[in-house]
Parts: structure tokens; C-alpha cells; sequence
């Protein structure tokens, strides 16, 4: 029985269990180790040249990871299909969103980002790219793909979306954008964190990098820092040789939990999901608000394309309320018992933070905004605890 032809249910739990199967252990073991010892010269000069041919062979040295690395990217390459060639740990979800983008871009080349995209992966573009002589450009992500292929030129070589924004919440047209990518042999990137390799597989299409801040949904319990990168055959030797000559490597502690954290992601996103849902219509019927962000909503503008190209929706949404509250949700947000106020997600915990970001091509409503992450506990206790704090707001 292939491993592909399996339910995603069941390949969350068997992938990547076949390191070994002779030490006859369900989790692999957790080597923390910096030198590897060698049989002979012959062996050390195989085992370094596998390494430098992207080949999946022994490991020369401890940063190219042991067995738990191994049952990782197994199980990240399974779970984004046929289309994964290799996988790579960082140790934060931010170093997983740059680190790669330095095999595609130099000084003089021209790239571009989604104007939604991840808060520090702007920061990285506009204060670590520019400085470096590149030219970034950050365009609508709910432009046309045609519109975003006429921002392209010969000098344009990366371009990197999120889907979606993870405080806005807008959706690109993945497929065409990556259409056009291929067209003009441009990179394409996209952080799909929110989604997970459950409802959504950017490999299959057509974009050449998958991002995941395995922080958040893959690892779940709000204890470890990590980023996961997927990438198909024709950018990973380069996004592989990137993070090798730039000493990138994740704690095989981290990577342990976070393999861990996976068998059971498909239970605890769909149960907070259900949870968010119900959580959903009841903010829509509050006379506070004004709509809710969510893709999965039929009235969502971005509702379309999720339904086209997603099979599910997560648990994390943002909440517009009314112009009235503008510049006044803070005591809103003071006031909530269970909901914390921390800007992970994908977490067990629910979190409720006030929505920010910069937009420098579309507007945002983010001073009467808020966004949401639904955990794993009583929907009823989360909408008793928004009840009560929606009550500062009247008073």
C-alpha cells in the first residue's frame, strides 16, 4: 500500500515511521549530536558526497540532522504530495520565510511580495533585500494574476505570497499567479501556514516553495519555535544548499516535538474549526460587529477562491466591528478571561490580539479590527468570555 494513496488521517499518523522499522519503536530516537564518526575515508567521502548532491543518505555531520529530522521531512514531503522533493527545518518560522528567499535573489534582481504578506517577512524584504540591492515590490493580493504578471520583468526572479493574510485575510489566485511564475521562470513562494498541508497543497498548483511556521498548527502546544520549508525539484538543491552554507538548522529537541505534534494536527484543527465556526455566526449576529474575515464564509470576499482550492478552513479569523468602535477596542481586549493575548496560533490556547500590520498598496480597517485564534476549549466558555467583554464596550 503506497503511502500516497492513503487518507490524509492515516498518513498523519504513519508518515515518516519508516526510518527504521528494525528497532521496532513508533517515535524515532532523539539524537543530539555534533560529530559523526566514520567507518573509513571511503565512508566520510560518500556520505559528504551524498550530502552535496541533495541525496538522502547518512548524515556527515550533526547539522544535517538525525532520525527524528528524517521522520519529519518524510511526513512534510508525503503531506504535500507528489510534488515534494526535499524538506528543511529552521529553527523559528521566521528563518523558514527568509533564509530561502537568499538562493533566489541579488543585488539588482527584482522581487515580488504580496502587500498581506507575514509582518517580519516584510520587515526581511524591506530592510534586509533593499539593502542588499534589490528591488522590492509588493503588489494586491487580491489582483488578477494578469495584472500581477504585467508587474513582471526579465530582472524579476522571486515572488511570495500568503494565503491567506494572516490579519487581513485576503486570498490570491495561487494557480494563476503560479502560472504566471512559470511563464517568466520566476520563483514562486508562498507561506501557507493557515491552511496546512491538510486543506491546502501549493505543490500540486504549481508554486515551487511551501513556508510553514511549524510553531503554530504542526507543532500545536505553544512550545517550540520552528519553520518548515517544502520544496519541488526544481528550487530544492538551491533552497537545500542555501540553508546548509548558511548554518540553518533546527534542535532535533524541536524537531522531535513537532513530528510529534503532527500525528495529531488533523484531530485539533478540525475540532478548533468547528469551534471557530460556531464562534463565526455567533459575532456575525452582534450588533457590534460589523462583518467577520473568514474564507470559509459565503459572504467572505475572498470566499470563491477558497472554495475552489481549499478542502477546509482553519481556526484562525479576523473580527471587523462597527466605525463607532474605531480606535476603541482596547478595553474589549483587556477585559477577556480564557482568550490570551499573545500573537502566535495554532495553538491548544485561544488568543485574541488587535489586527495590525503596514499595507503600502491596499487599505486596511485594522484600527477596529481584532483577530482571532480558537483553541481547543468549550466553544460556549469562549462566547460567555466575548459576551462579557464586548460589554466594556458599551459601557
Amino acid at each position: 500500500m503506497s503511502m500516497k494513496d492513503l487518507d490524509a488521517a492515516t498518513q498523519l499518523v504513519h508518515a515518516g515511521r519508516d526510518w527504521d522499522p528494525e528497532w521496532g519503536y513508533v517515535n524515532p530516537p532523539v539524537v543530539r549530536a555534533s560529530t559523526v564518526l566514520h567507518k573509513s575515508c571511503e565512508d566520510m567521502m560518500d556520505r559528504v558526497h551524498d550530502e552535496m548532491a541533495c541525496r538522502d543518505g547518512k548524515p556527515c555531520y550533526g547539522s544535517y540532522g538525525g532520525p527524528a529530522h528524517k521522520a519529519f521531512y518524510s511526513a512534510m514531503k508525503t503531506l504535500e504530495g507528489p510534488n515534494a522533493a526535499g524538506a528543511w527545518a529552521f529553527s523559528t518560522g521566521l528563518a523558514a520565510t527568509t533564509t530561502p528567499l537568499f538562493a533566489f535573489v541579488r543585488a539588482g534582481c527584482h522581487a515580488l511580495f504580496s502587500d498581506s504578506i507575514y509582518g517580519p517577512t516584510r520587515e526581511f524584504a524591506e530592510q534586509i533585500l533593499r539593502t542588499m540591492g534589490v528591488d522590492v515590490e509588493f503588489f494586491d493580493p487580491v489582483a488578477s494574476p494578469e495584472a500581477i504578471e504585467a508587474m513582471m520583468r526579465p530582472e524579476t526572479t522571486l515572488l511570495m505570497m500568503e494565503n491567506p493574510g494572516s490579519h487581513s485575510f485576503e486570498m490570491s489566485d495561487v494557480p494563476g499567479i503560479a502560472a504566471a511564475c512559470r511563464r517568466h521562470g520566476v520563483t514562486s513562494v508562498i507561506d501557507n501556514t493557515w491552511a496546512t498541508p491538510l486543506y491546502f497543497k501549493p505543490l500540486d498548483h504549481g508554486v515551487d516553495m511551501v513556508v510553514h511556521a511549524a510553531t503554530k498548527y504542526i507543532a500545536g502546544h505553544s512550545d517550540l519555535l520552528m519553520g518548515v520549508v517544502v520544496c519541488n525539484e526544481r528550487v530544492w538543491p538551491a533552497v537545500y544548499r542555501t540553508a546548509v552554507r548558511l548554518g540553518q538548522a533546527a534542535s532535533p529537541d524541536d524537531v522531535y516535538l513537532a513530528y510529534r505534534g503532527l500525528h495529531t494536527m488533523g484531530v485539533r484543527v478540525a475540532h478548533a474549526a468547528k469551534s471557530a465556526e460556531r464562534i463565526v455566526h455567533w459575532l456575525l449576529e452582534r450588533p457590534e460587529v460589523e462583518t467577520v474575515r473568514w474564507p470559509a464564509l459565503e459572504s467572505d470576499p475572498s470566499h470563491a477562491i477558497w472554495k475552489r482550492d481549499y478542502t477546509g478552513a482553519t481556526s484562525l479569523f479576523a473580527v471587523v466591528f462597527r466605525p463607532e468602535y474605531d480606535g476603541r477596542l482596547a478595553p474589549f481586549v483587556d477585559a477577556l478571561k480564557l482568550f490570551g493575548r499573545g500573537y502566535s496560533w495554532g495553538g491548544y490556547e485561544s488568543l485574541l490580539i488587535p489586527s495590525y500590520g503596514t499595507r503600502s498598496v491596499c487599505k486596511s480597517t485594522f484600527s477596529r479590527m481584532v483577530r482571532i485564534a480558537v483553541g481547543l476549549e468549550s466553544p460556549d466558555d469562549l462566547i460567555a468570555d466575548l459576551e462579557q467583554a464586548l460589554k466594556r464596550l458599551r459601557d
